[in-house]
């Protein structure tokens, strides 16, 4: 049955937002109810179309009005993720049923307007309702793992979490540690002190940090021992106290550097571990110690497991694209083995070749040869 709705904003100098720049964030909304025809005029909305499409299309605008008076300015990318968390309710009318059913925490509202840490004239807001359940898992225990692709932001609001609880006395010091294996390539023995030697291995460490935190005083807090970034293999033998210690890029460890990081825990510290399953640079025939672990220590006590996945991708929009795309492939082709293989390869030619060689009958100038060797 076709119904038609109108929605009215009482506040028309909040209208502009709500549309967004050149109607943008409206435009998201159209989008995702194509049999849904959006009119505006001045502070009204009108909606047309099937009863139920009509419905779900005013609940998401509703739901943007509520995310823009909590403070979030509105983006495309905002509305498009607030259209998504409203659609996993399925069979639900309105945010308030949602609310009443339970599901208070799969609002947009709920999971956009939560803020972690404001810094330098912004805050940093976890952006999907996966980023949410992963921040809220780094709060309540005292190890948690964050698993999932590039651009999901596992190890940036890891950083926020340890920069908010740096700031409020939670801890007293920040660990930032990760491996250092190239991605497939040998860059050979850079030049420089040790520390010029691991900085490129821990930029990605050092970018995060100076988005949070003032980079006049990062030296200062460095040379005080209060943010400490260092390689992996420099964690044997440390008892961390007191700490908020995140090791990045986790996939690139082997199983018996993931047991060494994660016995260093000591008294009042918060261990976050992030990685993605899927970009491993080990060589070929090693494996994981972020896989090994997600085996090893599902259902321990205190210890957490959050698998983001495309829908949690906060990057260029392609970014979630290509994602799938490359999930797709490995589906189709069985997976592919972890690791870098190749060089692996040319070392059973060789190997085959040996062998070979050993196999066939000694050919007249290497008996000789092997007789003089004898003499």
């Amino acid at each position: 049955m076709s119904v038609t709705r109108e929605i009215l904003v009482d506040d028309a100098a909040t209208m502009p937002e709500l549309l967004g720049s050149g109607d943008a964030v409206i435009r998201e909304v159209e989008s995702a109810y194509p049999d849904v025809d959006f009119h505006v005029r001045g502070n009204r909305i009108t909606l047309s179309g099937d009863d139920a499409q009509v419905a779900s299309a005013a609940t998401a605008v509703d739901e943007l009005r509520s995310v823009l008076a909590a403070g979030v300015p509105l983006t495309p990318d905002i509305a498009r993720e607030s259209v998504r968390m409203l659609r996993s309710v399925q069979g639900v009318a309105s945010a308030a049923a949602a609310a009443s059913a339970g599901k208070a925490s799969e609002r947009p509202k709920d999971v956009l307007a939560r803020s972690i840490l404001s810094t330098r004239g912004r805050t940093i807001r976890p952006r999907t309702a996966g980023q949410a359940e992963y921040v809220t898992a780094i709060e309540n225990h005292t190890i948690t793992f964050g698993i999932g692709p590039a651009g999901t932001g596992k190890t940036y609001l890891a950083m926020a979490q340890a920069v908010a609880a740096l700031q409020a006395k939670r801890v007293n010091r920040i660990v930032l540690t990760r491996p250092a294996v190239e991605a497939g390539e040998r860059l050979g023995f850079l030049p420089g002190s040790l520390n010029e030697k691991i900085d490129p291995y821990l930029r990605p460490l050092y970018d995060a940090l100076h988005d949070m935190i003032d980079p006049e005083s990062i030296p200062r807090l460095m040379e005080a021992g209060t943010i400490e970034v260092a390689p992996l293999a420099y964690m044997r033998g440390r008892t961390l106290n007191d700490a908020f210690i995140i090791l990045d890029e986790a996939q690139n460890t082997t199983r018996e550097q993931m047991k060494m990081f994660l016995t260093r825990l000591g008294f009042g510290a918060t261990m976050v571990v992030t990685g993605d399953v899927t970009q491993v640079d080990l060589p070929g025939g090693t494996q994981s110690g972020l896989r090994a672990a997600s085996e090893i220590l599902e259902g321990v006590d205190d210890i957490a497991f959050c698998r983001l996945g495309a829908d949690d991708v906060v990057r260029h929009r392609l970014v979630s694209d290509i994602i799938n795309a490359y999930a797709a492939n490995e589906d189709r082709d069985g997976g592919r083995p972890v690791g870098q293989q190749r060089r692996f390869e040319r070392r059973d030619h060789h190997d085959r070749t040996g062998r070979e060689r050993r196999d066939r009958p000694a050919r007249p100038q290497e008996t000789a040869r092997t007789e003089e060797d004898a003499e």
